[in-house]
């Protein structure tokens, strides 16, 4: 019980900053799941089976508040699904102790990429719809590595190219149901077809994909009014810091693992 209400908090959180700034909900429950020890693999997919409910609703949200641009959300969400297969390919073929540690370095980039992106000022210009495909693509794949990704890396450089944050925050959260759904279901495929030996784990982390499940949904309908009310700068410095930490924590137990090992 004190995990479920635990992640019901970790995902409800989550799910508000991702609202008010079209990322953070995957790399915060990633940061937190793998700082638990669970391992990457076990970590992405249940952040992603928790994402199929949350990012539906987040995408209502953001549709019935007008803020997505559909000339961008379609190529979007294609090369997103594309670079989410390769991502799952590559996790679940992967021992989770062998890439823990690149997850986590990953992780620390982002949050480094998020204070960055809390720092710099961008000018609002016009996104050729032509460039939201290898963006897709790239959030695609490193979204499914990662736990968490979609939002960090095709938000911020949607932004970071002009686009208005409104429209940038609504269409990424609007195709990232698509993109999430792809991840689930090669999910599903690695473990019926024998290729993910660690899928078993999954079963032991019932309690924390359903805390993030019910924690996500109740934050996820406001999604479309959050990023019209909360300023975006202060919360992007604390996600920044936040990922940063747990990344740090997460360096720290497996230094701590391998020199028990030796």
């Amino acid at each position: 019980m004190e995990t479920f209400v635990l992640f019901l908090l970790v995902g409800f959180v989550a799910q508000a900053i991702d609202g008010a700034m079209g990322m953070a909900y995957g790399v915060i429950s990633s940061s937190v799941l793998m700082a638990f020890g669970i391992p990457p693999a076990t970590a992405s997919a249940s952040i992603h089976a928790a994402e199929v409910f949350t990012t539906a609703a987040t995408a209502t949200s953001h549709m019935a508040h007008r803020n997505v641009n559909w000339r961008l959300f379609f190529p979007l969400a294609v090369s997103g699904v594309i670079g989410a297969i390769l991502g799952v390919t590559v996790l679940t073929g992967i021992p989770g102790e062998a890439i823990k540690p690149f997850v986590a370095a990953y992780l620390a980039i982002i949050g480094l990429y998020i204070l960055v992106r809390a720092i710099r000022e961008t000018r609002r210009r016009h996104l050729h719809p032509g460039w939201a495909a290898p963006i897709g693509a790239a959030g695609g794949f490193l979204d499914a590595l990662g736990g968490g990704g979609w939002g960090p890396i095709v938000s911020s450089t949607m932004v970071s190219a002009g686009v208005e944050p409104r429209k940038a925050i609504g269409t990424v959260g609007a195709s990232e149901f698509i993109v999430t759904c792809t991840v689930s279901a090669a999910f599903v495929a690695a473990l019926l077809s024998g290729r993910w030996q660690e899928a078993g784990d999954l079963r032991q982390h019932a309690a924390s994909v359903a805390g993030l499940i019910v924690g996500g949904l109740a934050a996820a309908p406001f999604a479309g009014l959050i990023v019209k009310r909360v300023p975006a700068k202060p919360m992007t410095w604390a996600v920044g810091i936040v990922i940063l930490a747990l990344a740090a924590y997460q360096f720290a137990q497996i230094l701590g693992a391998a020199s028990s090992a030796s």
